[in-house]
């Protein structure tokens, strides 16, 4: 691996919102439960899910390059979007608070979900508890068209405003995953191992872009990351991807270029659409609790996991492989999901 390969990385402005690097662990009582030593087959977890600021998860990568650009420019309030129960909105929150910023969010009902489990509960209520300007807006509003326009009111009155669309997934959002990727990287050598296949929930494509883009700039395969998509359909998911990745090499310099094929994305986990529960994220869930006393959630990390579960009984995971799973985070969202968990 070349040390200078994602130089840029560390040039560009970002501040720090993680306070360590993420533990990568096996998952050994899955591994047992569902006989893979027998196929040579090893299961590992990143947990992106466990981080100091927020409640954790995946967004606050992508945020650390967002508000380094928002504090270069001299920006005083944050403004983003997201669904009723968006962990980007939450973290958002989270890190405009530790770090000065002024909060505001709208929030759009993504999901055929209402209630106040749904409505007051799980991230929105920590929204609120970190400080944001919560707008909960009716089914049907664009909420980037009222976050923009509020931005504009904000400027015309002296104030610096920046907005940031669906799960911050931006090209400069997209580079926190690709510094991600050299993370991983980094863990292999250490750990002397080499995973065969990286598992992640793909929403608004930013993780799996930035992942794919920081694999194929240290020459680290790319194709290697199997994203279960659980917002778009499949074919729009690698278009959005693919796009997302190509931008971020240009933003980080790189020479390395993406082909469609390296953008690997089941569309079969997706269920009726975003946010809607399946029973096989709700198996994967309690699976992961019971076996090993993580929680996943049931949106993004639950629904790509479960997807995993399948194809490891399918045989697509061949014999010995070693796959990493991503865990997002996200929990906060088990809270608003609480009647078709417990039924």
């Amino acid at each position: 691996m070349s040390p200078d390969a994602l130089s840029a990385l560390d040039r560009l402005p970002r501040i720090a919102l993680l306070d360590s690097t993420t533990t990568i662990h096996s998952l050994p009582r899955i591994e047992q439960q569902l006989g893979l030593a027998s196929r040579g087959i090893r299961l590992s977890i990143k947990r992106d899910d466990v981080m100091a600021l927020g409640g954790g998860g995946n967004k606050l990568r992508k945020l650390e390059y967002h508000f380094g650009h928002a504090r270069e420019i001299g920006a005083d309030t944050i403004v983003t979007v997201g669904g009723v129960q968006s962990n980007h909105a939450r973290l958002t929150a989270a890190a405009a608070a530790r770090h000065g910023f002024a909060c505001e969010m709208f929030l759009a009902r993504m999901v055929p979900k209402d209630g106040d489990d749904y409505e007051k509960n799980g991230n929105v209520l920590l929204d609120e508890l970190f400080g944001a300007a919560v707008t909960l807006l009716p089914r049907g509003e664009n909420a980037l068209a009222h976050a923009n326009a509020r931005a504009e009111a904000l400027q015309a009155k002296g104030r610096t405003a920046v907005v940031l669309p669906t799960g911050g997934s931006t090209p400069r959002g997209v580079l926190g995953y690709a510094r991600c990727a050299r993370e991983i990287a980094q863990q292999e050598e250490a750990l002397g191992v080499r995973f065969d296949r990286i598992v992640v929930p793909n929403g608004s494509s930013g993780t799996h872009a930035g992942l794919i883009a920081g694999f194929a700039a240290l020459g680290r395969q790319p194709e290697r990351v199997q994203a279960y998509s659980v917002l778009g359909e499949r074919d729009a998911a690698v278009t959005t991807t693919l796009g997302l990745a190509r931008d971020a090499l240009a933003l980080l310099e790189s020479p390395a270029e993406l082909a469609e094929g390296d953008v690997c994305i089941d569309g079969s986990q997706r269920g009726e659409g975003y946010g809607v529960p399946t029973l096989a994220m709700k198996d994967a869930v309690r699976l992961m609790a019971r076996a090993e006393g993580i929680l996943l959630d049931p949106v993004y990390s639950g629904k790509a996991f479960a997807g995993l579960l399948h194809d490891l009984r399918s045989g697509a995971v061949r014999d010995g492989e070693h796959v990493l799973f991503v865990a997002t985070g996200g929990q906060p969202g088990l809270y608003a999901y609480r009647d078709d968990l417990t039924s």
